[in-house]
C-alpha cells in the first residue's frame, strides 16, 4: 500500500482571499524552562485543505457534525483536467470514474461517488449541475474554492444543495489518475460550516 498525503501544511497553507491566515501561538516552551512544549492555533475553518458542509452556503443545510462520514471516507477517483469544468467535461469525468469503478470491482467499488480533479480547474454552474444530478458524495479540487474565485456562490449552492461534500485545497501533483481509498475525515467541529482535514489517498495495490 502506498499513501499519498494530499493535504497542505497548515501554517504555510493557501488562504482564500480575505480569510485570516493560520497563526501558531506558543503557550509553553521547554527552551524557556517550561515542562513541555504547548501550541495553540488560531485559524479559519476553510484555510488550507478543508471540507465544506452544506451549512457553509445554505442556512438550513447540514452542519459539519451532521454529515454522514461515508461521504468523507471511501473509494475515490482522481481525474486530470485544466481550465473550466463544463457540463461536457463533468459528464466525461463521471463516466471515466464509473468505468474505472466497474472494472475495479463492480458495485463494491463506489469510486464514482467521490471524485477529485487534479489541475488548475474551475467548476462552472453547468458542470456542477451534472455532478449534482449524478448524486456523488464528494468533489475535491486543488483550488481554495470549487467555483470561480470571484463568484463562488452559485456553484456551492448547486453542489451543497444536493449534499455533495466539497474537499478544497488538496494537492494532487504526485498522484496519477485512477482509483484510491480516500480518507478526508475533518476535525469534528460541532455546528460548523466546514473544517480542516488531513486528507490522504491510499493506493491499495502498490
Amino acid at each position: 500500500m502506498k499513501i499519498y498525503d494530499i493535504a497542505q501544511e497548515v501554517f504555510t497553507c493557501a488562504v482564500y482571499p480575505g480569510d485570516p491566515s493560520p497563526e501558531r501561538i506558543v503557550m509553553l516552551s521547554t527552551s524557556e524552562g517550561a515542562v513541555c512544549n504547548l501550541t495553540a492555533i488560531k485559524m479559519c475553518a476553510h484555510n488550507g485543505t478543508h471540507v465544506d458542509a452544506p451549512f457553509h452556503f445554505i442556512p438550513d443545510g447540514k452542519k459539519l457534525d451532521e454529515v454522514d462520514m461515508r461521504r468523507f471516507v471511501g473509494y475515490a477517483y482522481v481525474a486530470s483536467h485544466e481550465g473550466d469544468i463544463t457540463a461536457e467535461d463533468a459528464n466525461r469525468i463521471y463516466k471515466e470514474a464509473e468505468r474505472a469503478a466497474k472494472a475495479k470491482g463492480g458495485d463494491a467499488i463506489d469510486a464514482d461517488k467521490r471524485i477529485l480533479v487534479k489541475g488548475d480547474v474551475t467548476m462552472t454552474t453547468e458542470g456542477a449541475k451534472v455532478f449534482a444530478d449524478k448524486g456523488i458524495y464528494l468533489f475535491g479540487n486543488e483550488s481554495q474554492t470549487v467555483g470561480p474565485l470571484e463568484a463562488p456562490m452559485n456553484v456551492h449552492l448547486i453542489m451543497l444543495g444536493t449534499q455533495i461534500v466539497l474537499l478544497e485545497g488538496v494537492r494532487l501533483s504526485e498522484v496519477e489518475e485512477g482509483i484510491y481509498l480516500l480518507n478526508a475525515a475533518p476535525i469534528n467541529l460541532g455546528g460548523a460550516d466546514g473544517a480542516p482535514c488531513r486528507a490522504i489517498l491510499m493506493d491499495m495495490d502498490a
